[in-house]
């Protein structure tokens, strides 16, 4: 039997690194950055104002009341910017360009309108006031983005503001979902007696989304050999199949007995809930090899392996750097046991900034209800049998 981190280092490898390519902004939130970015514009490129106001020579303004006249009309946008002479202001809007000779802005509450074509200024400012210089924020020909840094919101704002209508990033893994077991009933079908609604799929193709992968879903196949065999002939494009139920050491392993001599080992892992797992590469009829996680088929053990497993895989195959979700540590309100020579995983609710976490529901891997009620896991390690209420825990968060 493999310890969890045992089995983690063995799925690590399975998916290859995604290739790179060159995608419009629009289409890389989620991905990540497969090359440095160096701009090729400073930002701002050029000095601008700050504020609505006045642009002016600060020596002009001398005690609480100046009255200046007003040569010029700022708007932004404008291109053809006079300079401004000694004692004189120009009206200045926000992002405008700086006139030649100014070097601060007055805000414009801090004036009133004088008699026509002129400004009552009452302040003082000093030079540089509510001036942006160009490069204060980037200067051209730096790298403004690493290779490895998950797109998002900002790095892509970022990323038009110097310019650039498309970045270099490694693609998202095209993962293909199956669901076995001939007791399955999609959601909204007629529910015969002796069968129950196929919810693997849902999950797992949303928690390959929910961190930038391609997901597509397969429909359940029944406990039959051939026709398992079947569905796999078309996925020659896909990166990784995702496979629940079927694993098992009962008759009937789907899964199990169409995979185990193509290439896909079964073992069992010191975890619960999700202790049967399956792996491996399988030879398609066209010649490529399908990777291929096989995970159990209860809800809570298919979406925890999903975590465990499946998730650093697809996380290292899109080129991030840090797989792992953040941890805490925090007491819990009631006892906890595990089971010999597992780890444990419960599911929890914990509140950031509180000290205490609330074990939801029991161990079992049928619970779906208290996972969705959950945003953490207990971790109780292998050689911790028992925990008191109050006794500190690890989780894994999340949210």
């Amino acid at each position: 039997m493999l310890s969890a981190e045992q089995y983690r280092e063995r799925v690590a490898g399975l998916v290859p690194p995604m290739p790179v390519v060159r995608l419009p902004l629009d289409r890389c939130a989620g991905l990540v950055l497969a090359e440095d970015v160096v701009a090729g514009v400073s930002l701002p490129p050029f000095d601008n104002s700050a504020m609505d106001g006045y642009a002016v020579r600060a020596a002009d303004l001398a005690g609480e009341e100046t009255v200046l006249p007003v040569a010029d009309d700022i708007p932004a946008g404008r291109t053809d910017v006079a300079p401004l002479a000694p004692g004189t202001a120009h009206r200045i809007m926000t992002g405008a360009p700086m006139p030649p000779g100014a070097d601060a802005v007055v805000q414009v509450e801090l004036t009133d309108g004088g008699t026509e074509g002129t400004v009552v200024i009452r302040a003082t400012v000093e030079p540089g006031r509510h001036v942006r210089r160009t490069g204060e924020d980037v200067v051209a020909g730096t790298v403004v983005l690493r290779a490895g840094t998950p797109l998002r919101s900002a790095q892509l704002g970022l990323a038009a503001a110097v310019g650039l209508a498309e970045l270099p990033v490694r693609r998202a893994p095209r993962v293909v979902v199956l669901s076995t077991g001939t007791e399955l009933t999609p959601p909204g079908e007629p529910l015969a007696p002796g069968r129950i609604y196929e919810s693997n799929s849902v999950l797992l193709a949303a928690a390959v989304r929910e961190i930038g992968g391609e997901a597509s879903v397969l429909r359940a196949v029944s406990d039959d050999v051939e026709a398992f065999l079947a569905t796999l002939a078309g996925l020659d494009g896909a990166d990784l199949l995702i496979t629940s139920g079927g694993v098992s050491a009962g008759a009937y392993e789907v899964v199990k007995d169409a995979l185990a001599d193509r290439g896909v080992e079964f073992l069992r892992v010191a975890v619960q809930p999700g202790g049967p797992q399956g792996s491996g590469r399988v030879a398609l009829p066209g010649g490529a090899e399908l990777p291929v996680v096989a995970l159990p088929g209860n809800p809570v053990s298919a979406a925890l392996s999903f975590e465990l497993f499946a998730r650093p895989a697809l996380l290292a195959a899109m080129g991030h750097t840090r797989l792992d979700r953040p941890r805490a540590t925090a007491r819990t309100v009631e006892p906890l046991s595990s089971p010999e020579g597992k780890e444990q995983y419960r599911r929890g609710r914990h509140d950031e900034g509180v000290v205490e976490v609330v074990p939801v529901g029991g161990p079992g891997s049928h619970l779906l209800a208290s996972f969705a009620e959950s945003n953490c896991l207990i971790v109780l390690p292998v050689g911790v049998a028992d925990v008191a209420g109050g006794d500190l825990v690890e989780l894994i968060l999340l949210d």
